[in-house]
C-alpha cells in the first residue's frame, strides 16, 4: 500500500547516465558526481554512499522539526554514523540494502535521546520510505 502526498513541498530532479559506471547531475547543478561501483578503488561514489549520507541528513532534520515539539533541544553538535550495506537477498535472486544509523547526541540524558530517536524516525522521510521494507538498525552512540 503506498501512502501519497498530501502536498508536495520540494522536488529533487536528477539526470543520470551510465548506471554506476557513469555520471549523475541535478536540474539545478548543485551536485554533479561520477558514479563508480563499490568496491572499485576508482573516483567518484557510488547510490549506497549518496543513500547514507541522504539518510543520515534527512534523519537529523526529522530530530530537528520534531525536538520542539517534545521539548528536547536538539545539541549543535548532533551527528550520525551511517552505513549502507548491499547485499544479495532471496538466495541470490535478487539484491537489497540494510542501513545503520548510529546517533550521537551530546549533552541530552537517555531518556531524551530515545525519545527524540524514536518520534524522529516515525516522521523522518527516509524512514517512512524504507519502514517494513529493508533492515534499518537504530542505535544511539
Amino acid at each position: 500500500m503506498t501512502t501519497p502526498l498530501d502536498k508536495v513541498l520540494y522536488t529533487a530532479e536528477a539526470h543520470v547516465v551510465g548506471g554506476r559506471e557513469g555520471a549523475g547531475k541535478t536540474s539545478d547543478g548543485n551536485l554533479d558526481v561520477k558514479l563508480v561501483s563499490p568496491g572499485q578503488n576508482k573516483a567518484g561514489t557510488n547510490p549506497e554512499q549518496l543513500f547514507a549520507v541522504g539518510y543520515a541528513a534527512c534523519f537529523i532534520g526529522a530530530m530537528k522539526a520534531v525536538g520542539p515539539k517534545i521539548g528536547v533541544k536538539v545539541p549543535d553538535d548532533v551527528s550520525i554514523d551511517s552505513s549502507v550495506s548491499l547485499g544479495p537477498i532471496r538466495e541470490g535472486a535478487a539484491y537489497g540494502i540494510a542501513v545503520k544509523l548510529a546517533v550521537s547526541l551530546p549533552g541530552l540524558d537517555a531518556e531524551q535521546k530515545k525519545k527524540l530517536v524514536d518520534t524522529a524516525h516515525q516522521v523522518c522521510p527516509y524512514s517512512n520510505a524504507t519502514r517494513g521494507n529493508i533492515d534499518v538498525d537504530l542505535s544511539i552512540a
